[in-house]
């Protein structure tokens, strides 16, 4: 038999390469998707024209019922979130309610679907089964390292708290309700389809621009934080393999590699023949209120248990994502100029995706 997965944050980077994975695997594969007038939907619609959608909003609990009654998934992933760590300090309270709450929302659409109550002490075995897209950020100001499981979390930021939330009401609902729940403790996952504001793909977007000559600085941030980065397409395997287990756990999914920001810069600079010193400027206003300086994943139960392991290093990372930002930046200049000389015609899809 098929099986149907549903999931949360579908035009986001993880969700489509996760959306990609399982019609993969032979899936049908719905997102749910917040309004009809929604630009992001269109995009994906076209970049992956298998995937069906179905209506439904975080902070709605009624529509998050609706949604999973209407489906009726093997699987529900939810990967949506605001999860810009910075935004999360100019509007705690919209960040807290939908990376928070909004992972409790699902969780309850999910229990009354399945029929799921406290009394009725059920088995985790032949219900819907629940991902958590939990984050790195949690441990914040880490009691060791690198991070496991079992490590201390001690979130320093808004968006940290709320996805401590999320991750202690999914591991609540599995006790409580015997219900199929993990949490992917994901590190830092980055690819061509990463948003522009975050540090990733800002270099790499900058390093096109530069190297055609479309701009000449580019302003960072605390230049030492490092970080365990990985490609986002290897982390969605770990977060379907979660969900294979005959038990429900959750993981720590990471490379147990950090790196600088100044070392993406410069990986990124080199590709393209630049000294990233020529470029880069310290801006002291990008610098986060508390700063978390260190994260490194043990993912060894992961690696043991599931059977994964990432298949792209960072440098490759970096280089893929330089030159998928040269491509559209290209596209654009070369758009840009026709439009300069009166000419008219469809630009396409500008963008990665």
């Amino acid at each position: 038999m098929t099986k149907r997965a549903l999931i949360t944050g579908i035009t986001g980077q993880d969700g489509s390469y996760l959306a990609e994975h399982l019609l993969g695997l032979g899936y049908q594969v719905w997102g749910l998707c917040r309004g009809q007038a929604n630009p992001r939907k269109d995009r994906i619609a076209q970049l992956i024209p298998e995937l069906s959608f179905v209506d439904g909003d975080l902070m709605d609990q009624g529509s998050l019922v609706s949604a999973v009654d209407l489906v009726q998934p093997d699987e529900v992933y939810n990967l949506g979130a605001i999860s810009f760590v910075p935004m999360s300090w100019q509007q705690p309270e919209l960040v807290t309610e939908v990376n928070g709450l909004g992972v409790l929302r699902v969780l309850e659409a999910v229990r009354m679907v399945s029929g799921l109550s406290k009394s009725s002490g059920g088995t985790s075995r032949g219900q819907i089964r629940f991902y958590q897209a939990s984050s790195s950020e949690m441990f914040g100001k880490v009691a060791e390292s690198p991070q496991r499981e079992t490590t201390f979390l001690h979130p320093r930021s808004p968006y940290g708290v709320a996805k401590t939330f999320g991750h202690y009401i999914t591991r609540n609902y599995r006790e409580s309700y015997g219900m199929y729940g993990v949490s992917g403790i994901l590190f830092n996952h980055e690819s061509p389809r990463r948003g522009a504001e975050f540090v990733t793909r800002k270099i790499s977007l900058a390093v096109a621009q530069i190297k055609l000559g479309l701009l000449d600085k580019l302003s960072l941030g605390n230049l030492d934080a490092e970080r365990d980065w990985g490609f986002a397409g290897d982390y969605v395997r770990a977060m379907h393999l979660m969900l294979q287990q005959e038990e429900p756990g959750d993981y720590v999914v990471g490379t147990g590699t950090m790196h600088k920001v100044s070392d993406a810069a410069r990986i990124a600079f080199e590709h393209v023949g630049l000294d990233w010193r020529d470029h880069v400027v310290v801006d002291p206003g990008l610098v986060r209120p508390a700063e978390v300086e260190t994260l490194c994943a043990d993912s060894g139960n992961a690696r043991r248990d599931l059977g994964w392991k990432p298949e792209v290093d960072f440098e490759e990372l970096m280089r893929m994502m330089v030159e998928s930002d040269l491509r559209q930046a290209s596209r654009e200049r070369d758009y840009s100029r026709l439009i300069a000389t009166g000419a008219s015609g469809p630009p396409g899809l500008v963008g990665n995706w």
